[in-house]
């Protein structure tokens, strides 16, 4: 074994101590102060390696490893936040192997073993997971121009706390304005079981999913559940389930997924109709005609719930991607270099987002996947093999060279 796949297997065990669960998993919400503590302990790790680490507006943490004064940045990364008792793996893999290369580059570059073309820069995007503020990818919806600034900071959480306050509560609120990228680089677990069932240790990454994602306000009435006749009920529960059961009758329907991934009821009381909920649910589907035919399907039915439940329903927010590919020319990268690697490997879609959704779509991106066990994810019995995460360290030192030599350019 090798000095950085000891060195990475060491500090991945260290990492996943911060906001650690007996079962192994991990809680660190973003902007909590498990994430905050990790994010702190991830700093002092680029410091000691020579990397300057810089915050920007949305909290997005970038750690700088700079070779060439002026010349651009290829960055590599992923998150550092969690969803609630999960996985350790998910996010923060991406983070510290990016790190991991970065750091070896630079000592290599910096020693005259390898010469680069440009900078290095490993990022920890903000509030990927949205699961304490929505919506999910937020730092790099920032980024990339898609989230105005001021609209995200506002956002809260259920308790009434901004981004802005979050992140200044952690002093990880930063001004700094970022150098040129050039390219990005993020591998990642699959978060499905299709790659561990075929043998595969590589995914490269060809085309994501499309999603729709919808955050419903249902306003009923506040009743008494026994004294009051079940025509004069607003039940903002009831409405609430018509939509859920609506979505998984489309879904079945046309083939796609969905899901309800929360539901807040108020005033939440065994005695009491619900005056009102809020939900969140997800279309998705690897086929933009059946996405778009889903979610028309989906809206009719929304209107006929608000009709059978006698309450109103509300769309308070809506976010979408479509379904889309990666630059062919990264994806070509980085099948060369699996080739010569000898792992095996294969072309597969994203069924989730991740930041790299949005940063491909103003950078020359290549994603990168390694095998989940069973495809348990968002999980705290979420696994991947050390093995796995070792051949995926050599798939992205290799790739990240080549990017960082100019492979892309052109």
């Amino acid at each position: 074994m090798s000095v950085l796949h000891q060195a990475f297997l060491r500090d991945f065990r260290q990492m996943s101590r911060n906001g650690g669960l007996e079962s192994g998993g991990v809680e660190r919400q973003a902007a909590t102060t498990a994430d905050g503590l990790n994010r702190q302990w991830f700093a002092g790790w680029l410091t000691a390696r020579g990397a300057t680490v810089h915050y920007d507006a949305i909290g997005n943490q970038f750690g700088l490893f700079e070779l060439r004064p002026g010349a651009p940045y290829v960055m590599v990364g992923s998150h550092l936040d969690s969803q609630p008792r999960a996985g350790r793996f998910d996010g923060a893999y991406g983070v510290l192997a990016g790190a991991s290369v970065c750091a070896e580059l630079y000592r290599a570059a910096s020693s005259g073993e390898t010469e680069l073309t440009y900078n290095l820069c490993v990022v920890n995007w903000f509030n990927e997971e949205g699961c304490r503020f929505k919506p999910s990818m937020m730092g790099s919806l920032v980024h990339t121009g898609k989230l105005e600034l001021d609209a995200a900071l506002a956002i809260t959480d259920v308790s009434g706390v901004s981004v802005w306050d979050a992140l200044d509560a952690l002093g990880q609120r930063g001004t700094d304005e970022l150098p040129e990228a050039a390219a990005y680089v993020e591998i990642h677990i699959e978060q499905g079981k299709s790659m561990e069932e075929n043998g595969h240790m590589i995914g490269l990454v060809h085309a994501t999913w499309g999603a729709r994602k919808y955050e419903f306000q249902v306003l009923g009435e506040q009743s008494h559940t026994g004294a009051t006749l079940i025509k004069d009920r607003k039940d903002a529960l009831l409405g609430a389930s018509l939509l859920i059961a609506a979505a998984r009758r489309v879904a079945l329907e046309f083939g796609v997924v969905t899901s309800c991934g929360e539901l807040l009821i108020e005033p939440n009381s065994p005695v009491a109709v619900a005056r009102e909920a809020r939900l969140l649910i997800d279309l998705r589907s690897p086929d933009a005609e059946t996405l778009d035919a889903a979610d028309a399907a989906f809206g009719e039915s929304v209107t006929r719930a608000a009709s059978d439940a006698n309450v109103e329903i509300r769309t308070l927010n809506r976010h979408a991607w479509d379904v889309k590919e990666y630059a062919p020319e990264g994806v070509a990268l980085a099948e060369r270099v699996v080739r010569e690697l000898g792992l095996p490997y294969t072309r597969i879609m994203t069924l989730a987002g991740h930041d790299s959704t949005n940063v491909k779509d103003v950078l020359p991106t290549i994603m990168l996947f390694i095998p989940s066990h069973k495809g348990i994810t968002h999980n705290e019995y979420e696994f991947t093999s050390d093995q796995d995460m070792l051949a995926g360290l050599d798939m992205l030192t290799a790739t990240l060279t080549r990017v960082a030599q100019g492979e892309l350019d052109g």
